[in-house]
């Protein structure tokens, strides 16, 4: 069981919590290191870009969304550094008063073992995913997604299949996957 119970003679457990990083985009200590290094584990949606740094181009990996990442903790460990850190913050449901968004395990293992399997990722935000790129509801039988279900991303003109992960509300991701592993889903 994953949730948080009230009752202080139970335990609370560690939960994905979804966190701003307020910092500016070449800050020497994004708040994604600054939390690996105190051994929190942390998840951030990376790219690739290319920059120059002293008049050389570099190939370098930044986050996707500047000020977003998720931390696995207790939310009491995680309040001290949050307290502490004046640009780091929770993201909070919207029409709630004061209440963090959290992800499920599940939902977080299957994004970030989607996200590492994959060479090139791509990302989109809630509304850049309209149901015209929605495709059929589709289940993948073998390779390195078997299991998951999705979406079948359709794009006019292209023989590459993508399947669409969601965490809901925030990202989708889409991987490629090979035609013969894909089963329609009524």
């Amino acid at each position: 069981m994953d949730e948080i119970t009230p009752h202080n003679d139970t335990p609370q457990l560690k939960h994905w919590y979804v966190m701003r990083d307020l910092k500016r985009p070449n800050a020497k200590l994004p708040a994604y290191k600054l939390l690996a290094d105190k051994k929190f584990e942390v998840f951030t949606p990376m790219r690739w870009q290319l920059s120059i740094k002293q008049g050389k181009r570099i190939r370098e990996e930044v986050p996707f969304m500047q000020d977003l990442l998720f931390v696995h903790a207790m939310k009491e460990v995680l309040d001290k550094v949050v307290q502490s850190t004046p640009t780091l913050q929770y993201r909070y449901i919207r029409g709630s008063y004061c209440e963090p968004m959290t992800v499920s395990d599940t939902d977080m293992n299957r994004f970030i073992y989607a996200v590492q399997a994959t060479e090139t990722p791509r990302f989109y935000l809630p509304e850049e995913v309209s149901p015209a790129i929605y495709g059929r509801k589709i289940r993948i039988i073998g390779g390195p997604f078997n299991n998951y279900e999705g979406r079948l991303m359709t794009t006019r003109g292209s023989k590459i299949k993508h399947l669409l992960i969601d965490l809901p509300t925030l990202l989708t991701i889409g991987v490629e996957v090979n035609p013969e592993y894909i089963q329609v889903v009524e």
